[in-house]
Parts: C-alpha cells; structure tokens; sequence
C-alpha cells in the first residue's frame, strides 16, 4: 500500500511582526487506483473532420528519418560530405527535435575548476535509442548519473553524429551539455578534408551546416576529431575552420562548446600527444578545449601543469584540458574499467578536466544486461570522491517519480494498463524525470565519513513504480545500539519557495518504520531544516529548498531491515492549481500512409501536430476511438490507447482501423506537471473520415 504524503506549507505575512509557515500534513491511503472512466466527448460530431481518399501508394517520407516498412520516426547521422553539405530544414525530420531546453544549474559550467565529460560510443550507435518515440526492449543501456558530469557526448564513426533527441532531453533536463561529433578517418577521412578545407568558402560551408544542425536538433557543440593527416594547405585552414566554426557556436547558441581531439598536428601529421603541448596547441587556441589521446602518463601531467604555470593564458584554461581515460583500457593507460577511479584522482590531482570515454563497459561487458544497474551504480559509486556533483536549479513545480527512461512494465498512479502499449520492457529518455542522488551521494548527509554506508542503499528499481519504468528505493538495517533513524538525501536543488507551496510524497514502506520527508532551505546563509509534521517556523520569506530528504525511523527498540520504496515527490505553487486550465489546440493530421496488411487489414500510419503551452506538460496520453465503419452501419467503440507523447508531435505507426468508409477520432489529453486531470472537453481531438476501395491490386 502506498502513502501520499501532502505537505502545505502557508505563509502568512503580519507587516512590521513575522512571517510563518504553518506545515500541515495529510496521509492518503490506496492512491494506487486506475483512473476512473470519463463521460463520451461531447465533441463526437467535430465540423473539422480530416478527410483522405485510402491509395496505397510507397511513403514519400525520407528513408534517413522513418523505418521503410512502419514510418516509424528515426535518429541517425550523416555519412558523407554530401549529405551533409545538402542538408536542410526541409529535408530533417521534426520528431528528431529535442523538447527539453537547458536547464539552468549550481554552479554554472562557466565557474566550475574542472569538468566531466562523457563520451558515449557503444556498438555503433544509434540502438534502442533510435527509435524517437521510444521502443519495446528488454534490457536497454541507459544513463542516469547526469549530476556527476558536466557534458555529454553521443559518438560515432559517421562523419556527422547527430546526437538522438532522446538523449539531449535527458542531459537537458538535468543541466548538462549535449555535444555531436564531426569525424573523419583513414584514407576517406583524408579525402573528405580535402574537399572541405581547400579554402575559406568550403570550410565554411561545412561549420555553418554543422551550426545549424545542432540549432535545429538543439544540442550544445561539436567534438571535432580529424584522425587522418593533412596536407600543408589542410593544416593550414584547421584553425581557421575551429575558430570559425567556435564563434558562430556561440553566436548562435550561447554556451555551446567545440572541442578539438588530441590527434593532428600543426604539420598535418597523424600523432596522438596524450597531452596538451606545443605541437597541437594551435588548435586548442582555436577553439574551446582539448580531448586528450588516452595513452597519457602522471608525466604528461606534469608537464602540462609545468606548461600552464609558464602561460598565464593557459594557466587560465585548464578546466578546457579534457584528460582522456578510455574506460575498456585499450593499451597503456592508468586505470580503465573498475579502476577508472585512479586515473580519475591523478587527472584530479592535477587540476584538470577529465574526459571518460565509452562508460558503457558496465553494459556491454556483463552477460545478463538485466542486472547492468547494478554494475552501473558500483561504476559511479567508485568514482565519486572526484567528481563535483551539481544540484538542479528549478522553478515550481517541481516533480520527479524517479523514472530512469526504462522499466520492465510502464506505470501510471501505480497502475500498469492505463494508456500502456507495451508488452514489456520499454525505453524512451525522454521519459526520463529529474533523477534523485543515488547511493553513498544519499547518505553523506547524515552518516559520519567513517559509517557511510553501513548496509544502506538508496538505488532506481523497476518494480512497483508509480509513474513511468522505475521507483527509488531505500533499504537497510536500523540497528538497536545505533540512533533511531536515517536521512537519505533524495535530491538536492536551489528552488525559490513561492508564499504558498504544497509538497507531496508518494511512498510505501515495510512495517516497524515510520516515513516522513525533511526540507532543507537557505535565507541570507543562513541553513534551515523543517522536518514535515505540524511545526511553525518563522521568518522564511524569499527562501531557497536546497535539499529534499526522507528520514526513515524504527519504532520500536529492537533491530528492524526495512525498505521503503518512493514513487513520487512533488513541490507544487498552490496558486498554480488554482489557475484555469488550458485547452489542446490546433489538432492537425499530417504525412499519410495507408498499407494493407498480409490478412487484409488496412493500416494507417500518420503524423498528429498539436499545440499546448510547454510550461505546464509533463506527457500526453494518445489514443484513437471508432466513429463509424466498418461501412455506414459501423457503430462507435471504446477508446484504444496509442502511447504517450513527450513532444507536441507524435507519429503513429501501423494502426489497424475499420475498413472504407469508416471515420475515426484521434485524441490528445495532456498530463500536466502537477499530476492533475484535464477535463476531458479540454482534450485536442481531430476525426479523420476516408473512403476509397476496398481492396486494391498491387497493394503493398
């Protein structure tokens, strides 16, 4: 059974005397029900019917962005010269657009000592995390660290690596930088720079497509890595391509970030320096920072701290040396794998940045993927003393049910069915929420440096979730000689608290525990704590939440292991439930495919458009209903769920309909941040009628 914890937090202002917070708690029990069933639409008979003759004709839609035989939308990069120098608007496909803007963070990227950043390469790329809407799988790679690390890189061997819309809106949401990759090897590699850096015109050409592209997908710069050599005239265009490519980064999205790999020289010869030194430094000057070959000694640490300490300049740029350390340890390089850690310290030590190369060696090196949460959390748990952790700056409302962008089932209100069209596991990071502090991170708050741990744990989980794939679990043992409870910091954030705020906890617990949240806040420095039962404190006007906790006690005097899974934290504006609701607009039905299936049955396949102010959605739930058909005496059936949406544009694929005549109504009810119902008169719902034969020769 799951406990829903409302907190309202009121402020009242007395002029000249005090302001107070009077904290009021309120238990819910059983909110894990299905939703309960609406009324019909009172809009059956919508004058803004869509209308399409059935022809089953091949799909016009460009094989790069959809599946040949679905439609289905698709991430992918760009192969060749060509298709990057005609790349357009026109011809991108709007699905693979990310939704998340860059969220703001303490302390920004700009100040931070050193940085972290990820390189992703796994396999290839583009995998489950192709597929835009999401797809069913079993046991998919995902990321949920972002606190840790500062940049993110999606890596491939294409010329063009176009991260995937799914992995920009994770990283986003958690205030970390999405960076592609613009590569070139080997004998064709050669030849491509060739082409594209014989002189001022054709460079530019290139940096402008490629400014563009991130502008129109909306990820943050560019790791260039040139891994063949260069002619004189190539080497010689190399900064000026950097540098110029840089400055229309910034100019067209500020904060964006171009990095050079550590690979030509500034003669165009092909040798990696495992370090920053005279001999590459031209292209470091050039644009925004350097990735450092992997095969680096504490020497060439050395010898780059001898170097910044000589150069004022570069004394004040090394946060932009990225210190490579391939995680898999191909060759000679300290640490790699489960000892990542040391060369996490010695890059540390001297004050630079790193760059971890392929953390997907917890997946793909482990035989049942199922438990790669497990390797995963063990991987960043080691190397965690030297990494800065940033905390989410946010604005109300603040809502997390800790969904990791994958689950064995797909929860709503702690109910698997309701609007539910997987079969199974599923993964979609774009569902990905606000992710909490996992493990030791969780703890420090309260256990001494030399318990820390101590048989708890705080990890994501796939069972039982509320929302989404996965909830947070909190486990361990209160032993009888030690204090009575443990606070295990779930998150930590700078969120100004409005007058009135509302603060909800979902949770459920074993017996012999009680639950209650903690709110850590902050005014003019000073640390304040309010501990969720009926208490007053004084005097919190203009304050900051910094830290959310839940403090999990014993009950009775005796040893007690407990576990207490949460499903939901939310911090809610109270003035903003009271405001009226908006409505779906503007339902539009787009990009057509009919197909006829092997039995018979005829498929459609279409894109919905539809606006709704971004400030308030968390999801859309779609589904699709029968109006009329098959033929004229078809009789109306029940809604049919189609998926949920983390965009205002959704592609369906391959949905079975009432043959010619018939009329269909499409639907779109938005879920909004605070977890509230939309009455069903302000869904968006577009109804679409067609006719045409009822079997055709050639049909595909």
């Amino acid at each position: 059974m799951y406990v829903c914890m409302y907190v309202y937090i009121y402020i009242y202002i007395y002029i000249y005397i005090y302001i107070y917070i009077y904290v009021y708690v309120f238990i819910y029990y059983n909110m894990f029900l299905h939703v309960s069933s609406r009324p019909e639409s009172c809009l059956d008979h919508s004058d803004s019917d869509a209308h399409e003759f059935v022809t089953f004709r091949p799909s016009s839609l460009p094989e790069q962005h959809y599946a040949p035989s679905t439609s289905e939308p698709l991430s992918s990069g760009l192969r060749t010269l060509s298709e990057l120098l005609s790349w357009g608007r026109s011809s991108a496909s709007p699905l693979d657009v990310a939704t998340v803007p860059l969220a703001a963070r303490d302390p920004p990227l700009a100040t931070s000592g050193h940085r972290t950043l990820v390189s992703h390469d796994m396999m290839g790329g583009y995998l489950d995390d192709r597929f835009v809407q999401g797809t069913e799988s079993e046991a998919p790679y995902a990321f949920y660290h972002w606190q840790h690390i500062d940049i993110f890189n999606y890596f491939t061997h294409n010329l063009v690596t176009v991260p995937p819309a799914v992995w920009i809106n994770a990283a986003h949401r958690h205030g970390v930088l999405v960076m592609g990759t613009f590569i070139t090897e080997w004998t064709e590699g050669a030849a491509v720079c060739e082409a594209f850096l014989t002189d001022e015109e054709s460079y530019r050409q290139v940096a402008d497509r490629l400014v563009q592209i991130s502008h129109y997908h909306s990820f943050d710069g560019w790791l260039v890595n040139i891994e063949n050599s260069l002619s004189k005239g190539a080497v010689r265009n190399t900064p000026l391509f950097l540098r110029y490519l840089t400055d229309q980064m910034h100019l067209r999205r500020p904060g964006s970030l171009v990095i050079w790999y550590d690979s030509v020289l500034e003669d165009g010869k092909l040798e990696w320096q495992n370090e920053l030194n005279t001999r590459n430094r031209i292209f470091f000057d050039a644009c925004d920072g350097l990735f450092t070959n992997y095969n680096w000694t504490e020497s060439s640490l050395e010898a780059m701290g001898s170097m910044a300490a000589e150069d004022a300049a570069l004394g004040g740029r090394r946060a932009d040396v990225y210190v490579g350390v391939d995680v898999f340890a191909r060759g000679e390089v300290v640490g790699g794998m489960l000892d990542t850690n040391k060369a996490l310290k010695l890059i540390r030590k001297h004050n630079f940045s790193a760059a971890i190369f392929a953390p997907g060696w917890v997946y793909e090196t482990i035989p049942d993927k199922t438990s790669f949460r497990l390797h995963q959390d063990k991987f960043w748990a080691l190397l965690s003393d030297w990494l800065e952790p940033h905390r989410s700056t946010t604005t109300l409302p603040f809502v997390s049910s800790f969904c990791q962008g994958f689950g064995k089932a797909l929860y709503w209100r702690g109910q698997v069915g309701h609007n539910n069209t997987t079969r199974g596991g599923w993964f979609n990071l774009s569902a990905q929420e606000l992710q909490p502090l996992y493990g030791q991170e969780a703890l420090r708050a309260r256990a001494p440096p030399e318990e820390e741990g101590g048989g708890l744990r705080a990890r994501g989980c796939p069972e039982e979730a509320w929302s989404g794939g996965s909830s947070l679990l909190l486990e361990g043992q209160l032993a009888a000689a030690e204090p009575p409870g443990v606070g295990f910091r779930v998150f930590s954030l700078q969120l100004p608290l409005p007058p009135v705020s509302l603060v909800t906890l979902v949770f459920k617990s074993s017996a012999g525990v009680s639950v209650s949240p903690e709110l850590r806040w902050i005014k003019d420095k000073t640390i304040g704590v309010c501990v969720c039962v009926c208490v007053r404190v004084p005097e919190l006007q203009d304050c900051e939440l910094r830290e959310v906790l839940v403090l999990v006690q014993r009950e009775q005097p005796h040893d007690v292991a407990f576990s207490c899974r949460l499903g939901e934290v939310m911090v809610l504006d109270q003035a903003g439930l009271q405001a009226p609701r908006e409505a779906v607009r503007g339902v539009c039905i787009e990009d057509v495919v009919w197909h006829r299936a092997p039995g018979g049955a005829l498929r459609l396949s279409a894109t919905l458009r539809w606006s709704f102010p971004p400030r308030l959605w968390r999801y859309f739930h779609l589904s699709w209903r029968r109006l009329r058909g098959p033929g004229p005496r078809g009789q109306a059936g029940p809604p049919v769920p189609l998926g949920r949406a983390y965009s205002t544009l959704f592609r369906l694929t391959e949905l079975e309909v009432p043959g010619p005549p018939a009329r269909v109504e499409l639907r779109v009810e938005p879920v909004l941040k605070e977890g509230l119902l939309v009455p069903e008169a302000l869904w968006g719902r577009r109804s679409l009628s067609y006719s045409g034969p009822v079997e055709t020769s050639g049909d595909q």
